[in-house]
């Protein structure tokens, strides 16, 4: 307002006007600044001031081409919504005058074009006015009522740019909501754009046959009533399918077909967009005759759904969508369904098809949207009169048994690579749940997991539905929570472009964040839920619950990378996890004691004291390393120990292994759920930086206030189970044992039975020295773990422990099939 022609003007505008939809506060504030920037009404003597407003607005709407202006709209509507009732309207009164200088504007700008030889040059400005008129009518039509005949001739622009398009489809547009409000236009205006429209639709493509399409809808159907020209086209483009679909039949590979390709495109589209707009079966249509046209229609297009050319399959679907919004009950043909279902549920099926068919979904609930809103404004008009509530009611029940039918496969498509065919699944989705035609509940884990997806957008709409969701029923989400986390892990195995590579549980970004950070960040408010929650993702853990590695990997990232905020939360699941290894661990010790040959017990007897959690992977590092790690930590604990009796131990267990080597690589893979727990441990210790005797004295059942603290972050910790990356990228599970894997397995199962020795760390010793026991476990962990000194570490030895797990701790979990 003080500096008009500041040049960043539009761009800020553009940023403000995208909040519109935030918390109340930020929407006030959005809503009085465009207020007083453009729906004050301005002085008639001050033009300057208008053509400014005019200029800056149309900016604006260029500038949102590509992202859409759902801003405009409520915008709009909430300023205009906001004066409803007052006797005094600026906001109507501005609007009027902006639409009239804009008319005005655009018939200027034309003749200054007509004047100059470079005609076509700066139609980007024209769209922009015409775009900004479009939505001027979408939200008062009333206001171009007076203008609709100077809009009609912009329907005879000669096309050759995508911006002449653009003004032949917002003009169509814009007529088809105003023509309709108009009192006793004349005959030849009717006439003139009847043939306009009829025009565009024979010559030009999709966009323009689509928006040409419904305004003829909105004219014949609300003002002239011309049936017999919209019947005559039909019968023109119906009569072309028949004659082809006959051609076909006799042969499939006759060169006519091919010739004709691009008449057979044009016929579907075109047929399916006049029933869209148009019911055949009324008398005013077909006369008297007998013949179902609906049925005949989705004969004939369903026909061209089984062609071998994939964009005649397309067009054919799209047709099919088209004619489902005018007869919603089609949709529950047998043909239909099986054809529906099985695009979406086939992996092989095409992307394109996969889409079109939610696209179909989309728009047809997007109308049947459209349709409850009107009859909800004209039962208004006569509620005053009418008892009961009876509108819309069957429509809704009709789309509601629609999603029913086709809901599980609409689902299922969040698990496709393709980002796109998940967008538009999103969609379908959010339509269904905003007009309540499904419970909510069932939905709840796919949307869990559509919250991890790369894209920003998806996500956010995702987690918006979940907030929804969350308002009106609370606990589904939590109930859902566990189911969520699992089925996410699916959605990223199935974007996960690398098979070889683990699936992680973060972001790889700067943020590291968790990819569920969002759902726990909904459910650690509520502490009962919370530790429900983190027990049961803990409990994946178990030895018995046998989940696959790579499943335990994504889980531990995010454990490792939640948005935690008091004491309370890390020190519960190091709680939890001690509990879980103290009885996972020992269950592994002993089934691997049991597969072992009887007969060689006695020379066993000397490594039975050295019980260790270990993880398959070692295999894959090399054997000396480890070695020379392992007898450092005997010397700690023994003075007497040496190599040598450390290399017996394993040559030991080595002679009494049995032949079979299953019990072996079990070891190893449920090794790698206590492992991951250890690493996860190692990692919240010194990202929260606790000590053991923090960790020690924590009990869950303490009051809440006591651990109320906020956690203090270090920077620079990050989660990397390198033992479990080991294994998973080796693919051991699956593969050969070798003597040296043998051994390296060996080696763990020996620093995994001392770690278990050791596990409960003993009080400090009064001069603060550490005692013998808390030594050796560090030492085994840090062996464990891939052994060397440990890397985020402070010296002390009570911290050796936890760099030496961070390194190898895990934050990916991908459960092993």
């Amino acid at each position: 307002i003080e500096q008009p022609t500041f040049p960043k003007i539009t761009e800020m505008c553009v940023k403000m006007i995208r909040r519109v939809n935030d918390e109340e506060g930020i929407k006030k504030l959005v809503n009085e600044t465009f207020q007083k920037l453009w729906f004050t009404p301005t002085p008639h003597h001050d033009k300057e001031a208008m053509t400014r407003k005019i200029l800056n607005i149309t900016d604006v709407v260029a500038a949102c081409r590509d992202t859409g202006y759902d801003w405009f709209e409520q915008l709009l509507q909430n300023l205009l919504k906001s004066e409803e009732d007052a006797s005094y309207k600026p906001v109507k009164k501005a609007c009027t005058q902006l639409v009239d200088n804009l008319v005005e504007h655009i018939l200027k700008y034309e003749e200054s074009l007509s004047d100059s030889d470079n005609k076509g040059v700066n139609s980007g400005r024209l769209v922009a006015c015409i775009t900004t008129l479009f939505l001027f009518s979408k939200i008062r039509p009333q206001l171009m009522v007076k203008h609709a005949m100077t809009m009609q001739p912009y329907l005879t622009t000669k096309c050759s740019t995508q911006n002449d398009f653009m003004v032949i489809c917002n003009v169509a547009k814009i007529l088809e909501l105003v023509v309709p409000l108009m009192e006793h236009p004349s005959e030849t205006f009717l006439a003139t754009i009847e043939e306009d429209l009829m025009k565009l639709i024979i010559k030009y493509g999709m966009t323009v046959v689509q928006h040409c399409v419904s305004c003829l809808g909105a004219v014949v159907n609300k003002v002239t009533q011309n049936y017999k020209f919209v019947w005559a086209c039909f019968n023109r483009y119906y009569g072309a399918l028949s004659k082809l679909k006959s051609q076909h039949q006799e042969d499939p590979n006759s060169t006519i077909l091919t010739a004709n390709k691009p008449a057979l495109l044009r016929s579907l589209f075109t047929v399916g967009a006049l029933c869209r707009h148009f019911d055949f079966d009324q008398e005013d249509f077909k006369g008297n005759s007998k013949v179902n046209i609906k049925d005949k229609v989705l004969e004939l297009l369903m026909y061209f759904t089984k062609h071998s050319d994939e964009e005649v399959q397309t067009k054919a679907i799209i047709g099919l969508g088209f004619a489902f919004i005018q007869h919603p009950s089609l949709m529950f043909e047998q043909e239909v369904k099986t054809l529906y279902n099985s695009i979406l549920s086939d992996k092989n099926c095409s992307v394109n098809l996969k889409i079109q068919v939610l696209k179909n979904l989309q728009t047809y609930l997007q109308e049947e949207d459209t349709r409850m809103q009107q009859a909800d404004r004209d039962w208004k008009k006569v509620a005053k009169q009418e008892d009961l509530k009876e509108m819309g009611d069957i429509s809704s029940g009709m789309s509601s048994s629609i999603m029913q039918l086709y809901l599980k496969q609409v689902l299922e498509a969040f698990f496709h690579t393709q980002s796109s065919v998940r967008h538009f699944a999103l969609n379908v989705i959010a339509l269904t749940l905003n007009q309540g035609l499904i419970h909510p509940v069932q939905c709840v884990p796919y949307l869990i997991a559509m919250g991890t997806d790369p894209e920003p957008s998806m996500r956010n709409k995702a987690d918006q539905q979940l907030v929804e969701i969350d308002k009106k029923y609370a606990g589904f989400i939590h109930m859902k929570a566990v189911a969520g986390m699992k089925m996410s892990y699916q959605v990223q195995q199935a974007i996960n472009t690398c098979p070889k590579d683990p699936v992680r549980g973060f972001r790889h970004d700067e943020s590291s964040s968790a990819l569920c950070s969002h759902l726990y960040s909904m459910i650690r408010g509520n502490r009962q839920h919370r530790r429900a929650f983190l027990i049961s993702l803990l409990n994946l853990f178990d030895d018995t619950a046998k989940t696959e590695v790579n499943m335990l990997l994504y889980i531990a990232d995010n454990l490792a990378c939640f948005p935690y905020q008091t004491q309370e939360e890390p020190l519960f699941i190091m709680h939890h996890i001690d509990i879980t290894l103290s009885v996972s661990g020992s269950n592994l010790l002993q089934s691997f004691k049991e597969s072992m040959v009887k007969d060689k017990k006695k020379e066993r007897k000397p490594s039975s004291d050295e019980e260790t959690e270990s993880d398959s992977n070692s295999g894959s590092e090399s054997e000396s390393e480890e070695e020379a790690s392992k007898p450092r930590r005997l010397r700690k604990r023994v003075d007497s120990d040496s190599d040598s009796d450390e290399e017996n131990d394993i040559n030991a267990v080595m002679k009494c292994l049995p032949e079979n080597s299953a019990p072996l690589i079990e070891f190893a893979n449920v090794s790698q759920g206590i492992l991951l727990l250890l690493m996860l441990k190692q990692h919240l210790k010194n990202l929260c930086g606790f000590s053991d005797s923090k960790i020690q004295k924590y009990s869950p059942s303490e009051s809440a206030k006591v651990y109320d603290k906020a956690i203090n972050r270090k920077t620079g910790v990050h989660f990397h189970p390198k033992q479990t990356l080991d294994f998973l990228r080796s693919d051991m599970a699956n593969s050969k044992i070798t003597e040296e894997v043998k051994r390296s397995i060996v080696k763990q199962y020996l620093d995994f039975k001392l770690l278990m020795e050791h596990l409960d760390p003993d009080e400090e010793e009064e001069d603060g020295e550490v005692s013998a026991s808390t030594n050796a476990r560090n030492k085994a962990i840090t062996s464990l773990l891939g052994g060397g000194s440990p890397k985020n570490n402070a010296a002390e030895t009570e911290d050796d422990e936890s760099d030496g797990e961070d390194r190898g701790g895990g934050t990916s979990g991908v459960r092993r099939r």
